[in-house]
């Protein structure tokens, strides 16, 4: 029912800043909660930040509590996630995924296909 493609990934140095956006289409997507994950290599996909589409609740993993941000623009059907004050251990692969407000991967029912993200130091 909800499709989703994320796009903003690049290269940036640490301390800098980048936002990511992740465009949805379907029928009823805005009833799900969107959520953003990362991924490096050889490690588990983790948990970043929610939000609800309706309410405007968020929820953030404490790694990125105060310079991560989730937001939503609905007259553009589309999930930001600005990222302020990258350090290198934040380089990964993010997914915005769409399902249940949460902070486990298995409560989302839709995903994108990924962004890479890559913080020089």
């Amino acid at each position: 029912q909800v499709l989703l493609v994320e796009s903003g990934g690049g290269l940036v140095q640490a301390g800098g800043s980048l936002r990511l956006s992740c465009a949805a289409s379907g029928r009823t997507f805005s009833s799900h909660a969107m959520g953003w994950f990362r991924q490096a290599p050889g490690k588990e996909r983790e948990f970043v930040a929610t939000i609800r589409w309706y309410g405007g609740g968020t929820y953030y993993a404490d790694s990125v509590k105060g310079r991560f941000t989730i937001s939503r623009d609905n007259a553009k059907n589309t999930v930001y996630l600005q990222m302020n004050s990258l350090k290198a251990e934040d380089t990964a692969v993010y997914y915005c995924a769409a399902g249940d407000f949460g902070t486990s991967l298995y409560k989302y029912d839709y995903w994108g296909q990924g962004t890479q993200v890559t913080v020089s130091s």
